[in-house]
């Protein structure tokens, strides 16, 4: 079952770095809480449907749990009071009674007094480390104004030694009063000797002081990288950086040692489980990343259920497509068998790529972060070699030209020489009777709001 959606002198990145695309859902007042007071979670739960068989009384169940109110996500046998389990499956539904049956002196007894169960539940879309690193980090998750959001900046500078970098994430102004984006100009009031990197809630856009744009050496003269926009008021860049144009800034930041990233993995993971969540996708991973999941699980120091995805088109990815799948490796807890490829921008910061200019920007209607003739081998390859393919395709000019690629991969790799045909795009258009024709998987994030037509004003996503 799936529900979507330090200390004085020390810089907050001695060894920030940001990656294509660390995205954090943010917002307190709109999180997805997995659990309440009454709810008893299982992560076992996540088998139920797939597991349940008959017991008879020959065999001792490991476990029974009874006195419960049982959703099981069976239409035939919505509700029940009790389950028993052997060898960590579900292996009995019913009524307390008939569960009773089945234990002996050695079966462990939960009763759960009327609480209520439901098979565990999956964050479908996180960005783990994005996650972790906020934590670790400047959180500014929850800032309601622009100066609600300058007055943690300002903390956080008196507390750092001159010329060391302030990172931060988690800001999004679509909350604010009036929503509006910071400047270099509002940062410079606040940390003129300390570089500035702090980045939106979707990871889609960073605002950086002056201090770092003269390190990451951008002015007025600086041409738009290739997937990225360098935000400008009267031709002088103003300190937002879209997408591909975080790099420039970005790749000065001192990098985060081994340790610390995967502390950051740790957090990430605690912070997901405090929430409920048994399960999560972590929608895009580097190598390094795939190495430190893995350590996790082999030192056991996590218990969470983890579905990888491996961004792409990358060199990562040439790896994984040769290497191949990874199924239910640590005892059920770690998959691995889909590319995430990151095909435009968001639309809160205006780069989701769209047919027509934004409502509120009609000098803008967003651009693609990857080529389209370099997508197309990647997708047939994933075809060939039984890898999943997720594509973020947000605009409706970068849903269009994915389709197109979709279909065209579709038609170069028949049936006979595939062992996957799972391609799937998260999308926000309406082009339904097309994905479903191509037999496209349409993933809505959840909590997300579209406005305007036919151009856009910016949206939220959270």
């Amino acid at each position: 079952m799936s529900i979507k959606n330090n200390a004085a002198a020390l810089s907050d990145t001695e060894k920030r770095i940001i990656r294509k695309t660390d995205n954090v859902k943010t917002s307190p007042s709109r999180q997805v809480k997995a659990q309440a007071s009454n709810i008893f979670l299982c992560g076992i739960l996540l088998l139920l449907l797939f597991f349940l068989r008959n017991v008879n009384a020959a065999e001792a169940v490991d476990l029974i749990v009874v006195n419960g109110n049982i959703y099981t996500a069976n239409e035939k046998q919505p509700r029940a009071e009790a389950f028993a389990v052997k060898d960590q499956r579900i292996a009995f539904v019913g009524s307390t009674a008939d569960v009773q049956k089945l234990g002996s002196a050695k079966t462990r007894v939960i009763d759960l007094g009327g609480k209520t169960v439901v098979p565990g539940l999956t964050d479908s879309h996180c960005h783990i480390f994005g996650i972790g690193e906020r934590e670790m980090r400047l959180n500014l998750e929850g800032t309601n104004s622009l100066r609600d959001f300058l007055a943690k900046v300002k903390e956080r500078v008196a507390q750092t030694e001159k010329g060391k970098w302030i990172t931060g994430r988690g800001w999004i102004e679509t909350f604010w009063k009036p929503p509006q984006f910071p400047s270099r100009q509002d940062l410079d009031k606040i940390a003129p000797d300390n570089p500035v990197f702090l980045t939106r809630a979707d990871g889609h856009a960073s605002v950086v002081n002056s201090a770092a744009l003269k390190i990451a050496e951008i002015d007025r003269t600086t041409p738009n990288p290739f997937g990225g926009q360098i935000s400008k008021t009267n031709g002088e860049p103003n300190g937002m950086l879209l997408d591909n144009a975080q790099d420039l800034a970005a790749k000065h930041i001192p990098k985060p040692t081994e340790a610390e990233r995967e502390q950051a993995l740790l957090l990430g993971i605690n912070r997901e489980i405090g929430l409920g969540w048994c399960e999560i996708q972590n929608a895009g991973s580097h190598k390094e990343d795939i190495k430190l999941i893995k350590k996790a699980f082999a030192d056991g120091k996590t218990k969470i259920r983890f579905i990888n995805a491996v961004y792409g088109p990358s060199e990562d990815a040439q790896d994984f497509l040769a290497d191949g799948p990874t199924i239910d490796a640590f005892n059920h807890h770690f998959t691995q068998r889909t590319i995430k490829v990151i095909f435009d921008g968001a639309l809160g910061s205006r780069g989701a790529a769209l047919l027509k200019p934004y409502n509120d920007a009609p000098d803008a209607s967003g651009f693609l972060t990857e080529k389209p003739e370099e997508l197309r081998p990647l997708f047939e390859e994933a075809l060939r070699r039984g890898i999943q393919v997720e594509t973020h395709a947000i605009g409706d000019r970068a849903n269009r030209m994915i389709l197109d690629l979709y279909e065209q991969a579709l038609k170069a790799v028949p049936p006979a020489q595939s062992t996957s045909r799972d391609l799937q795009s998260s999308a926000s258009f309406r082009r339904c009777n097309r994905r479903t024709q191509l037999a496209i998987c349409f993933s809505r994030l959840p909590g997300s709001e579209w406005i305007g037509s036919p151009g856009l004003t910016r949206g939220k996503a959270f």
